[in-house]
């Protein structure tokens, strides 16, 4: 889309760079791709491929006004300058590029910049403002960017009636093929019009070149045609009738040019004395569509022609039938008038080129679609009718907008339950937390910590492997403490000798078992002041969370008023800014009907000038065959004896 054209334009440039790999590569071969580390901006970029366009500006300009963007600055504002110049805002754009300036921005940034400027401005019919960015551009753009930068300098000279400029800038274009030919043959007009002998004479061998040009496709085929039909018209101008026909017969006959030229071929045969030829194209040209001027005039001059080469009756029966044709034609204008002024082709358009949800504001949406109504044809002109199609596109806009706003009035409904949910939630839970928090005696559960504390601190000191014994070696030390008092008993009895045996087995194993307690120690030791550890950070845990919940009991009710104080405040613009969306959808039907009557109009007219002259034709014949029979009785008269 040429949003997106716009903007990927702006941002491949050299000192910002490209906005991925996918637009390094197709704006600047060779150039490295520059690596999205800001999530936020990577948010922004996919709204932007994806043709989210107002997704993708909303969201950045969030993005932008929280610092969501960095390192990624300069991008993302020349990709917000982009868009906001697509969607015509030319000075919140102008103050944009204004900011890269004084920021130091590349030149071929700005350079790129203040083209797009210039030509969205051209587009606008603000032929000034957009000279005034052309003028700021310090160095030719680069690739065909430049073809394109003389384009409109030629066609701005053009505006302002400027030729010899506008042929100066045109003849110094070298470019591609395509755009070799779009600078010829707008070059071939701008020559022709200034008038002079030597001027029009190269501006037609131009326009010869480009009538005569292979046309590989549709658009050069058209451009062809185009150059043709000037170089026929320009012709008949001069008065040179047999370069007229044999320019307007390359003319393809359906093209969008074919009933120019087939209106002109005829007249350039009838100016060679040949009305037998001319009626030829004529005939034609008078079965299609009525609501094209060359087939208006193509059904009086068809009578005209039978006219001159003598068949007066059936020239009459032509023009009778012209004049029943416009009458028809007439009333069905007036059938298509009324049904606009009664709001059909505004809801038919809405209808058949509906807004599209994702992409929301589409700053070069074009209508294409046709509603169905009485005598479509008739609105067939205003498809190429650029006012026509910008009107259209506003009101596509403020239809976008005023679903907008209802649907963020809707989603402010639902925070405000959110936020009520949340209240409820609140008051709810803050006295059991409060009793939980309470059951927790943090004083004694520190005391605790701190003798745990010290007693690692003295059998580390004492190098005390017993202190870390486990429950299982504990139980056997005491096991091992209790027989050695069991042998303490009888010592001195019978039994002793016997037990000697038994002593020495005990003093093994507790031997043992110090042993392994001694080879553990450390290992133990760190495991115990990891714990301690774990326990430090358990109790500022702990206390962090007290503190957070003594926090919250005064400052969230406070943060839930001030969600509340802010949603009411985008309730009060949202509701204010309805009426003023609906106001202005309003006036833009208005406007879009008055401009589509006031089309239909001037076809009235034109068939009321058609008529006229129809019935001033017949009154010719008729007074001419009136002339011939008083002239026949008046000779008969004469004869008698």
């Amino acid at each position: 889309m040429v949003l997106r054209a716009i903007a990927v334009a702006l941002l491949a440039s050299g000192g910002l760079g490209g906005i991925g790999a996918r637009t390094a590569v197709a704006a600047e071969p060779g150039a490295k791709p520059v690596i999205v580390s800001a999530p936020h901006y990577g948010d922004t970029l996919f709204n932007f491929y994806q043709d989210r366009f107002f997704g993708a500006i909303t969201g950045l300009m969030v993005s932008q006004h929280f610092g969501r963007v960095a390192p990624h600055a300069d991008e993302a504002e020349v990709l917000r300058g982009g868009m906001l110049l697509s969607y015509g805002l030319h000075e919140q754009a102008s103050e944009v590029f204004a900011r890269l300036i004084d920021r130091n921005a590349p030149a071929s940034v700005r350079d790129r910049a203040w083209f797009f400027l210039a030509r969205i401005r051209h587009q606008r019919g603000l032929l000034d403002e957009s000279q005034q960015a052309l003028d700021t551009i310090s160095a030719p753009l680069q690739g065909a960017l430049e073809e394109d930068h003389q384009l409109l300098r030629a066609q701005l000279l053009m505006a302002r009636q400027d030729y010899a400029g506008a042929a100066a800038v045109l003849d110094a274009i070298k470019g591609s093929p395509t755009a070799g030919l779009y600078a010829r043959f707008n070059l071939g007009v701008a020559l022709i019009k200034t008038g002079g002998p030597n001027e029009v004479e190269r501006g037609v061998k131009l326009l010869d070149e480009v009538g005569q040009a292979p046309g590989p496709n549709e658009e050069i085929r058209s451009l062809r045609d185009r150059a043709n039909v000037a170089l026929g018209f320009a012709a008949l101008q001069g008065q040179k009738p047999r370069e007229a026909r044999s320019a307007l017969q390359r003319v393809r006959l359906n093209g969008a040019q074919a009933n120019k030229a087939l209106l002109g071929y005829g007249w350039a045969a009838s100016e060679l004395a040949d009305p037998k030829l001319a009626l030829v194209p004529w005939l034609e040209l008078s079965t299609r569509n009525i609501t094209d001027a060359a087939v208006l005039e193509a059904h009086i001059a068809v009578p005209y022609a039978m006219a001159e080469i003598g068949s007066y009756s059936g020239a009459l029966d032509r023009y009778q039938a012209a004049v029943d044709v416009f009458q028809r034609e007439k009333q069905g204008l007036d059938e298509s008038i009324a049904a606009i002024r009664a709001g059909k082709l505004v809801k038919g358009l809405l209808s058949q080129n509906p807004v599209e949800a994702d992409v929301g504001l589409d700053a070069f949406a074009r209508m294409d679609q046709l509603p169905e109504m009485p005598h479509t044809a008739h609105l067939v002109p205003l498809l190429a009718d650029n006012p026509f199609q910008e009107t259209f596109k506003h009101l596509r806009d403020l239809q976008f907008l005023h679903g907008n706003l209802l649907q963020w009035q809707g989603n402010l409904g639902t925070f405000t339950d959110m936020l009520d949910t949340r209240k409820v939630a609140f008051a709810t839970r803050l006295p059991q937390v409060r009793a939980q928090a309470g059951a927790v005696d943090m004083a004694a559960l520190q005391t605790r910590r701190d003798g745990l504390a010290a007693d690692l601190k003295q059998a580390e000191e004492a190098t005390d492997a017993v202190v870390f014994a486990n429950p299982k070696e504990r139980e056997l030390l005491g096991r091992i403490e209790g027989a050695r008092a069991t042998l303490a008993r009888v010592q001195g009895t019978p039994e002793a000798a016997e037990l000697a045996d038994v002593a020495e087995r005990l003093r093994r194993a507790q031997g043992a078992l110090t042993w392994q307690l001694q080879q553990q120690f450390s290992e133990r030791s760190w495991a115990a002041r990891k714990a301690l550890r774990d326990t430090d950070q358990g109790l500022v845990a702990a206390r962090a969370r007290d503190a957070a919940l003594l926090k919250a009991q005064t400052e969230e009710p406070a943060r839930h008023e001030r969600f509340a104080t802010r949603i009411a405040e985008l309730s009060t613009r949202l509701q204010g800014l309805q009426p003023r969306v609906a106001a202005l959808d309003q006036e833009t039907q208005v406007a879009l009907q008055d401009i589509a009557v006031a089309e239909l109009e001037n076809q009235k007219q034109r068939l009321d000038l058609y008529a006229a002259q129809a019935r001033l034709a017949i009154a010719q014949i008729l007074d001419r065959a009136q002339l011939a029979q008083r002239s026949d009785v008046g000779a008969a008269s004469g004869a008698k004896p």
